[in-house]
């Protein structure tokens, strides 16, 4: 398999604060990876160095291609970032929010929606609601779902489970999955439920104070006491 995501010696800070020093990983094409690691270990910051919304050392290469510029510039690449918190636009429409996702590209909107309505049904019959009135796990469905309007080739999460029901959470890794295996889609997915988060994906990260401590395909860290004890949890 080919590497789409390549990041060498990436580094990060705010102000004076070091979050991330020296990453260096890759994630292949089709691949579903997990970033895990203790609050404070630089994973969100790692997935911000990625789409470019904080300043960044080192080299970050997508698809051959090394990135440049900001947000914007990820995106139209094919990046699509759902951060933490989910980012839905309250005070507009579900619709609305699913439109803004398509908002790098042209043409082939309607197939977009009829295709990510697919995975959430229920984005049909709430196309008119507010978002912002939507319950958690539904506005973190809906950001998802805008998400996957850009026709990303690599989707990053952070922390899709934050502060959500266990059957929510099930829910979601389910789709997740799902776009892996029927559409091929690379995912990258910071999380704290360790277990959860290894279950969906073939490889991962862990990180701690800003570098990488361990790597390897899931099984292995699944079944490495050692590992688990130490950097997962559990």
């Amino acid at each position: 398999m080919t590497a789409l995501l390549e990041l060498e010696d990436v580094g990060a800070r705010y102000g004076d604060v070091v979050a991330l020093r020296g990453v260096s990983l890759a994630v292949e094409e089709g691949q579903v990876a997990a970033v895990l690691g203790a609050n404070g270990a630089g994973k969100t910051t790692m997935l911000r160095a990625v789409s470019g919304t904080v300043r960044r050392s080192g080299s970050v290469v997508f698809g051959g291609r090394r990135l440049r510029g900001g947000p914007e510039a990820a995106a139209r690449l094919g990046i699509a970032h759902v951060p933490e918190g989910r980012g839905t636009f309250a005070e507009l429409s579900v619709q609305d929010n699913l439109r803004l996702g398509a908002y790098t590209r042209r043409g082939g909107l309607d197939d977009d929606l009829e295709r990510v309505r697919g995975y959430f049904p229920w984005l049909d019959e709430r196309r008119d609601q507010q978002a912002g009135t939507l319950s958690g796990g539904e506005q973190q469905m809906l950001a998802l779902a805008r998400a996957l309007m850009s026709r990303p080739r690599l989707l990053m999460l952070d922390e899709p489970s934050l502060g959500l029901a266990p059957k929510v959470i099930a829910e979601i890794f389910r789709i997740v999955r799902e776009l892996n295996e029927r559409d091929g889609l690379t995912v990258l997915v910071v999380e704290q439920n360790a277990r959860i988060a290894l279950d969906a994906a073939q490889q991962a990260f862990v990180l701690e104070v800003g570098r990488v401590a361990v790597s390897g395909p899931s099984a292995e860290l699944q079944a490495d006491e050692s590992i688990r004890r130490s950097y997962l949890g559990y």
